[in-house]
């Protein structure tokens, strides 16, 4: 035998967990996806995107990847933002890999170094992830690397595009090589372990943030009452409600003669019917519930729990 008499070394197995953290609105739900390959959480250019912990699955022949989307590190104003920073902070107690994204069109050390400094006695490898590489030139781009390189002693510093795809591949194998040996934890073809229902109701309120813009703030939450196929493999049925914090919201998201609302419902459901590959058919009402991010009932009943 060419290898001497030897039996070939068997690979072995790889799996583990990658958070990704960071201060809002820096990309972390756009890399996400970009890793895994396929949407598994909304993105938007507004701030705080991202309410829940998102779990992608990353599945190849040699290993496992499973990265969280954490909710982005801020200062909160009201109780559903202290679960969101308490759900970002307790990823990083779990994991086998940190991932810190920065804008590489900010280099705001000032702006960073509060989600830097809360990786102090974190034990666990660090990355420093530079995301929006192609938007910048190059010596602003090593200007940025000097600056992050004083704050904190990353494992490594990569650069990438997660829009255009670049280097998201020496990313992917940087993190395989810190995940311990282990099983698969899901399945192959399974690229999230949130259920349709919680991803129907993400689609539906990223689909609002785009329309609304500045108008209607992050004090809308949707959730789904109804979710039925009437027939085997026929029509997915989805009844919605959208709720909001005041009735001018409600106006707005309504709009004249339903207009708004209409528009929520068609772009949702057309991207829903390629995501799940299932025609749909979608039904949508707006409720106002006042004050309904500082009410625990309400923060549990949209799946937000206080964890220790």
């Amino acid at each position: 035998m060419a290898n001497g008499g030897k039996a070939p070394q068997k690979i072995k197995y790889r799996s583990g967990f990658a958070a990704i953290v960071g201060r809002p609105n820096v990309g972390k739900s756009t890399l996400l996806n970009a890793l895994i390959g396929r949407k598994v959480a909304i993105m938007s250019n507004r701030p705080q995107t991202t309410r829940n912990r998102i779990h992608g699955v990353l599945t190849t022949d040699e290993a496992q990847l499973i990265f969280i989307d954490t909710p982005g590190l801020h200062k909160p104003h009201h109780k559903l933002g202290e679960l969101m920073v308490t759900a970002a902070e307790n990823a990083l107690k779990e994991v086998d890999v940190v991932l810190v994204v920065c804008d590489a069109t900010e280099n705001r050390p000032d702006l960073d170094r509060p989600v830097i400094d809360r990786l102090r006695d974190v034990q666990t490898p660090v990355y420093l992830v530079i995301n929006k590489v192609d938007a910048v030139p190059k010596p602003e781009l090593l200007k940025f690397i000097d600056t992050y390189r004083t704050l904190y002693p990353f494992q490594e510093i990569v650069p990438v595009s997660a829009r255009k795809g670049t280097q998201l591949e020496a990313l992917k194998q940087l993190i395989l090589e810190q995940m311990p040996e282990g099983p698969k934890y899901y399945p192959d073809d399974m690229v999230t372990d949130h259920p349709e229902q919680f991803i129907i109701a993400e689609v539906i309120r990223e689909k609002v943030l785009h329309l609304t813009r500045e108008e209607v703030p992050h004090s809308v939450m949707v959730e789904i009452e109804q979710l039925e196929r009437r027939d085997p493999g026929g029509i997915l049925y989805v009844g919605a409600v959208i709720y909001t914090e005041r009735n001018s919201q409600k106006g707005i998201l309504i709009g004249k003669r339903g207009a708004m609302l209409k528009q929520v419902g068609q772009l949702a459901r057309q991207e829903l019917e390629a995501l799940l590959g299932s025609k749909i058919y979608m039904e949508l009402w707006v409720k106002v519930k006042k004050d309904w991010r500082n009410e625990p009932g309400w923060l549990r009943r949209f799946g937000f729990e206080e964890r220790d």
